[in-house]
């Protein structure tokens, strides 16, 4: 009998934990490197990695039943929508409850990830391994954005990233402009409501839509989960509708209108945000022109003074131990079949990779799924031409939907491809059943 097949997972947040579980039951001998100290990755807000963005306030922006694991439910008595520090503890106990951690060796950043005959591993330390196949699963919500090019102008102010936001203290006094339309600058924007000097300014060039966390007495994401059977483009114009007639307009808060329509563009979760503009706490800002010095200029030649901007522009994709060989010029724009198995060379798998309509832990379980059945060789991928083809469908479908700018590689809806990847499992065991080869290492590593 051959060896189990031996996989590295880059990455111990929701992703890797989900991948490592995901491969110990298929059998595969595997190992997870990760950078900090504990598992849970961006939601361990104290974790040694420094990587964390999770603040404070932070609480999902999708509800429990829509987020939870299938194999490891949220405990029932759980708000619908927990804390940053909830779900840190959740990934804490189903690495314990699934006996993932002697799988992982913590405070081990990774270097290099390079192929021969075998993939070989190098951490910062220097440690060096072999496997026969890699999964990464590393994250994109880490490596801040900032607008490039940067505004004309100079600003003698505090500038900080979202990404380096944790509590209000920070704002205490100070006249902040918060720039960004996404859930974190929604929720630092009420946060410095509470103890800036004056209104706190909402920058936006773009408007999106603003869904509450509750619609109709449910949650909102599940209330659109009961539309998941329509085409989305119906599955839009009923759920736009009862999102006007819900809370309006944002154009009826001053915000700028939404980019495009609903399950286009991400839309931001909150039930405070328009709370804190109807009562004057917070101000909506058009785009800006230029820096001032102690003030910003705003696209309609209004100028306000300011003391800190916080820009909550986002996050580059970022996997520095690839080379560009598998990565192409841009990893945002990178080919995956399934948005999982490199077209090159799918002993490279990626999980998590992906922007998700809804919840991400569904996905990245899923996804984990998937790579761990072709790995473990109970499922044969397509021919790679039909793999391409695939590939090439989704794109066209996704350029359609979001448009040529909104990351349309990295695009899935959330319904669609969480119920398209069992089918897609079973597939695979269909076509090893009528001959096709399943995934077989070049070299064995022992």
């Amino acid at each position: 009998m051959a060896p189990p097949r031996r996989v590295a997972v880059i990455g111990a947040g929701a992703a890797g934990l989900a991948t490592l579980k995901a491969l110990l039951d298929a059998g595969c001998e595997a190992v997870a490197y990760e950078k900090g100290d504990r598992p849970g990755g961006l939601w361990a807000r104290d974790n040694s990695s420094g990587l964390s963005p999770a603040y404070a306030s932070l609480h999902l922006n999708t509800s429990k039943g829509r987020t939870e694991f299938a194999d490891f439910p949220m405990p029932a008595a759980w708000p619908d929508y927990p804390s940053a520090d909830h779900i840190a503890g959740y990934l804490s106990d189903y690495a314990g409850r699934f006996g993932l951690a002697p799988h992982i060796q913590f405070r081990s950043a990774v270097a290099r990830v390079e192929h021969g005959q075998a993939w070989t591993v190098t951490t910062e330390s220097g440690d060096t391994e072999r496997y026969d196949a890699v999964v990464v699963a590393n994250g994109h919500n880490w490596d801040p954005r900032l607008p490039d090019p940067m505004y004309p102008g100079t600003f003698d102010g505090v500038q900080m990233h979202a990404h380096d936001y944790r509590t209000a203290d920070v704002f205490q006094g100070k006249r902040v402009l918060v720039v960004g339309m996404g859930n974190s600058a929604m929720d630092i924007a009420v946060d410095a409501s509470y103890t800036a000097r004056g209104p706190v300014l909402l920058s936006a060039r773009h408007g999106v839509h603003i869904v509450p966390k509750y619609l109709f007495g449910r949650p909102s994401d599940a209330t659109g989960g009961a539309l998941a059977a329509l085409p989305w483009r119906l599955r839009q114009r009923v759920a736009e509708t009862m999102l006007r007639l819900a809370v309006g307009t944002p154009q009826s808060y001053g915000l700028p209108a939404p980019a495009g329509g609903l399950f286009q563009n991400h839309p931001t979760i909150s039930d405070t945000i328009l709370h804190r503009l109807t009562h004057g706490e917070v101000a909506a800002r058009p785009g800006i022109g230029h820096l001032g010095g102690d003030r910003v200029v705003f696209t309609d030649g209004t100028a306000d003074p300011v003391d800190l901007i916080v820009w909550a522009t986002g996050y580059r994709v970022s996997i520095p131990f690839l080379s560009p060989r598998w990565l192409g010029p841009d990893p945002e724009r990178l080919p995956l079949y399934k948005r999982v198995f490199h077209l090159a060379e799918p002993s490279l798998a990626f999980v998590g990779l992906m922007q998700s309509t809804g919840a991400a832990l569904p996905v990245v379980e899923a996804q984990a799924k998937l790579a761990a059945a072709y790995l473990s060789g109970s499922y044969a991928l397509p021919p790679a031409d039909e793999q391409r083809r695939a590939v090439a469908r989704a794109l066209r479908a996704a350029v359609r939907r979001w448009g040529e700018n909104a990351r349309p590689h990295m695009r899935i809806d959330f319904d669609q491809y969480v119920a398209d990847l069992p089918r897609e499992i079973a597939a695979g065991r269909s076509r090893l059943a009528r001959g096709a080869r399943p995934f077989t290492p070049k070299e064995t590593v022992v």
